[in-house]
């Protein structure tokens, strides 16, 4: 259920930021709906869909389309049916709060030629932002919380490296551009899309390239920076382990822990030497590893011999 929410979130923050970016840039210098696309990793079911990506079908593809299980739409409605499955877990507030985020979206998608604009997607990361400070401050912090939580960030650990993966590649039309205005107002929009401009700009002043990797990848206390989600899903795993009754060997906080060190202790330096690319295709390798290990162990029930 968390992991839909922020995977519906992060959908938004990315198209409500494309969207501004597209007005705030000259069109020929920059096509941002293409690596918008990249992100998702379905570019495959995307073309055989839509084509061409501009603004109208990325953003029919990404908010509204029933049928990508990937999409914003889809998203919000298998939570809340996650939600009704575990309703007596929740707090009413909760449990009211994703029906009414539910329905927002849904509304929107019925509207006969809705074209949404960028106050829309704010809206929806608010809703979200409600969802989140409402589990937060009405639930027991035990471990239907923690689960909860570790849905939450890992998933938003992969949507914070998925999205610097790309954009690093595609930011640019040219190398021309580097240092240029152009490049700081691309590099801006990128920490926008994890609400961490203004983070960022207290502790570093200007955009530097090393530095906003460095923000994304290894922030210590930034909640949406990979090392910050995969630090707190640690926490939660382990509350669980401490609260379970079942005498095990965690494979998922085994992992998490190798993942939990190496993200502590790399060096930004040593990632931009390696390449981005393949540090990043590692690191989603592990946030994998770890879902499905942690699934096996709590969600999947031993078939008696």
């Amino acid at each position: 259920m968390s992991r839909q929410v922020e995977r519906a979130e992060n959908l938004a923050r990315y198209l409500e930021v494309t969207i501004n970016l597209t007005l705030d840039h000259p069109e020929h210098l920059i096509d941002p709906w293409d690596p918008l696309v990249q992100v998702t990793g379905d570019e495959a079911t995307f073309r055989s869909r839509h084509g061409v990506a501009n603004e109208n079908s990325v953003v029919q593809f990404l908010a509204f389309d029933h049928d990508y299980p990937n999409s914003m739409i889809t998203c919000l409605s298998l939570a809340r049916e996650n939600a009704r499955g575990v309703r007596e877990k929740l707090s009413s507030e909760a449990f009211e709060q994703i029906n009414e985020f539910y329905h927002f979206v849904m509304d929107a998608s019925r509207q006969t030629g809705f074209c949404p604009t960028s106050k829309f997607f704010d809206d929806v990361r608010k809703h979200t932002l409600l969802w989140n400070g409402i589990l937060y401050s009405t639930m027991a912090h035990d471990p239907t919380w923690h689960f909860a939580n570790v849905g939450r960030m890992l998933e938003r650990a992969d949507q914070t490296s998925r999205i610097l993966d790309v954009k690093y590649f595609n930011l640019l039309p040219s190398a021309e551009h580097v240092g240029t205005a152009i490049d700081d107002l691309q590099w801006s929009a990128l920490l926008l899309a994890v609400s961490g401009f203004e983070a960022y700009l207290r502790e570093h002043h200007r955009v530097e390239i090393p530095k906003v990797v460095e923000f994304f990848l290894f922030h210590r206390t930034f909640p949406r920076s990979v090392r910050f989600c995969v630090h707190s899903a640690l926490e939660s795993m382990n509350e669980i382990e401490e609260a379970s009754t079942m005498e095990r060997s965690s494979e998922a906080i085994k992992l998490t822990e190798q993942l939990n060190h190496r993200v502590t202790f790399t060096r930004v330096e040593e990632v931009l030497a390696g390449g981005m690319h393949g540090f990043v295709d590692r690191l989603q390798l592990e946030l994998n590893q770890i879902a499905n290990a942690f699934r096996e162990e709590n969600f999947q029930l031993a078939v008696p011999l």
